[in-house]
């Protein structure tokens, strides 16, 4: 029997504004409205069944129908995706509805930002692109950074100075290049996309940002096969510039639209860090417009993105799912960190803590309701910032090496 080869269905790129289509080639905005552009794909093609999906290796390429990658040899793959959906069974019961963890720290360089990357730096292989880079507040920018040593691609990485000690030591581990930036990360992405202009660097989320963001929608299409071929009620989503709630929310439409799952509202809620929450300020008002925040201020530094690119976006598709926007101060993301790693031995970053403690709250005000499922995105591992939990004095026993002292201990 002949092997058909399984590839990506992408027609082109298509203005989430005004329509516009394009071919799939490098562009990064609608050039007649400045929108951003989406992929499209030719569904109508689309005859795999679950089965099939089931049985493919385990990693975020098992979608490959619906990834912008159009030739597979160029594909750049260190072992993202597929990561474990877990029933948090203690969690549950200590908040009060039925919650699972979704463990994207257990990607290959400890975050769900893997996913973008293997797709962007394959994009730039395709093109032929031999310089990469990221704007990043830290995992983006070790994700691409090690996606790009696979490749043997030079890289170049922009970020805030004060970005975590961990995360700047990891990139620099795979030989990638930093250039650390006096200022916010929106600073550092305005120089980034200089760099993309003037110097023809592939800066994944800029140069390659319309199928950079498709490397996320997986998350969901992990989470229904992982359910069995279903959706939750309820999906809690750190949130930055808002480029992985969108295309969460894509996705979920595409499995739908697709067959692979029974139509369902899922509500989307958009977790943020309260010193740096622009998304969630204006949700309470009801606005339909992001202000940025000029001085983010948070321990949350991964999602402090005070100008995010797909904020407006994010509010609609709030708006039109019935999810929510919350905004965490640094004392619950601490606390909802020490939860996690306490009740179900994951240790997260701030991000997590922040998905943690909202949705604490959401349970708590009503919106998530005890017999509704609810899956928490936990986007990164905790090992990045270890500096930010201090042990309580009466976790640490310092005693001279003796069973005498060990006995005079009060355990």
């Amino acid at each position: 029997m002949q092997r058909i080869e399984v590839k990506s269905l992408l027609l082109g790129l298509k203005c989430r504004v005004c329509g516009t289509v394009y071919p799939p080639r490098k562009v990064q905005i609608c050039m007649r409205c400045f929108g951003p552009l989406d992929p499209v794909y030719d569904y109508d093609k689309f005859e795999v069944n679950k089965r099939e999906i089931e049985r493919r290796p385990k990693s975020l390429w098992k979608y490959i129908e619906l990834l912008p990658i159009l030739d597979r040899s160029k594909i750049v793959d260190i072992g993202a995706g597929f990561t474990p959906l877990i029933k948090a069974e203690r969690l549950s019961k200590y908040l009060g509805s039925s919650l699972y963890i979704k463990n994207d720290g257990l990607n290959p360089t400890g975050s769900f930002k893997d996913r973008p990357a293997s797709v962007a730096v394959s994009k730039a292989i395709e093109w032929g692109d031999r310089v990469v880079g990221a704007a990043s507040t830290g995992n983006l920018a070790a994700a691409t950074a090690a996606h790009a040593a696979k490749a043997n691609l030079e890289c170049y990485i922009f970020a805030p100075a004060s970005t975590e000690i961990g995360k700047i030591s990891q990139t620099l581990a795979y030989g990638a290049k930093a250039i650390l930036v006096e200022g916010t990360y929106d600073e550092a992405n305005r120089i980034s996309h200089v760099a993309s202009e003037e110097l023809g660097w592939n800066i994944v989320n800029v140069t390659t940002r319309p199928y950079y963001v498709e490397g996320s929608k997986t998350l969901a299409y992990e989470v229904a096969e992982q359910l069995g071929w279903r959706l939750p009620d309820h999906i809690v989503v750190p949130t930055a510039s808002g480029a992985l709630l969108h295309a969460l929310h894509r996705a979920i439409n595409e499995l739908i639209d697709l067959g692979l799952v029974e139509k369902k509202n899922v509500k989307l809620h958009a977790a943020q860090a309260a010193g740096c929450a622009p998304i969630a300020n204006a949700f309470m008002k009801r606005s339909t417009k992001v202000e940025p925040i000029e001085n983010p201020n948070t321990i949350a530094k991964g999602i402090a993105i005070g100008d995010p690119s797909d904020g407006d976006y994010v509010l609609k598709v709030l708006y039109e799912r019935g999810g929510k926007a919350t905004a965490i101060p640094d004392e619950e993301i601490i606390e909802g960190i020490k939860i996690l790693a306490k009740l179900e031995g994951i240790f997260t970053e701030p991000a997590g803590g922040v998905t943690v403690a909202s949705a604490k709250r959401l349970i708590e005000d009503g919106t998530i309701k005890p017999d509704e499922e609810t899956v928490l995105l936990i986007t990164a591992t905790g090992l990045k910032t270890m500096e930010l939990i201090e042990p309580s004095r009466d976790q640490v026993i310092k005693i001279r090496p003796s069973i005498e002292e060990l006995l005079k201990v009060k355990l």
